[in-house]
């Protein structure tokens, strides 16, 4: 399973990067403006600056709602780096802009994903990857990880070569549950991340090690 960070923020993707684990970077309008990332120079400066730092894949995503703005953004952004993924949401307009993309073979992240059926249309036009959000769906009682399941059964029944990158990941278990469901990529905050660290007989038993090797010396 790869592992994307979600965040705009360079200093965290520079840290998840060091880790070695880093396959690549999700990013949408609200993670940009939270870093104070506006005005289309520095947007695109800042894509690029991420492309950098990364190896793997880093999904931009279009402001526009119209196919045609869809479309403008979209090959504007996908010519800054060849790692650019466009990202683009799931409406007619959005497939409609992913079937253009795929035919000419620029990548796509098909976001805002919260039903199998969005997922079958995605793949159906050719997305690289579908976002579903399995978090938000468990904000308003919905079993997200079971979104995952169906979207998994739906493309192996068909061999969609379309991506299932798990996103609203957030926490350790997320991230566990969503391998085993076969998520082809999950992206998130660094903390879930470093999280999976985490175990309390890992942490005594390192102490434990760390108080015998002294009495070694």
């Amino acid at each position: 399973m790869k592992f994307f960070i979600d965040t705009a923020n360079l200093a965290m993707i520079e840290e998840a990067n060091a880790l070695g684990v880093l396959d690549g970077v999700t990013t949408n309008p609200s993670l940009m403006a939270k870093e104070g990332i506006s005005g289309k120079q520095n947007i695109h400066n800042h894509y690029l600056e991420i492309c950098n730092i990364v190896e793997g894949d880093v999904s931009a995503e279009v402001l526009g709602i119209t196919f045609e703005e869809m479309i403008k953004e979209g090959e504007e952004l996908a010519a800054l780096h060849p790692r650019i993924v466009v990202k683009v949401p799931i409406t007619k307009d959005g497939i409609k802009a992913i079937r253009y993309f795929s035919e000419k073979e620029i990548k796509t992240n098909c976001t805002l994903v919260f039903s199998s059926g969005q997922a079958l249309l995605a793949a159906k036009a050719g997305a690289t990857y579908v976002s579903p959000f399995l978090g938000r769906l468990d904000d308003v009682s919905t079993d997200g990880l079971h979104l995952i399941s169906e979207i998994r059964e739906i493309y192996d029944n068909y061999a969609f070569a379309t991506q299932i990158l798990a996103a609203s990941v957030r926490h350790s278990m997320h991230i566990v549950n969503c391998a085993k469901l076969g998520a082809d990529v999950v992206t998130c905050p660094l903390a879930p991340i470093l999280s999976l660290l985490k175990h309390p007989l890992t942490d005594s038993g390192l102490d434990q090690f760390i108080k015998d090797s002294q009495k070694m010396r």
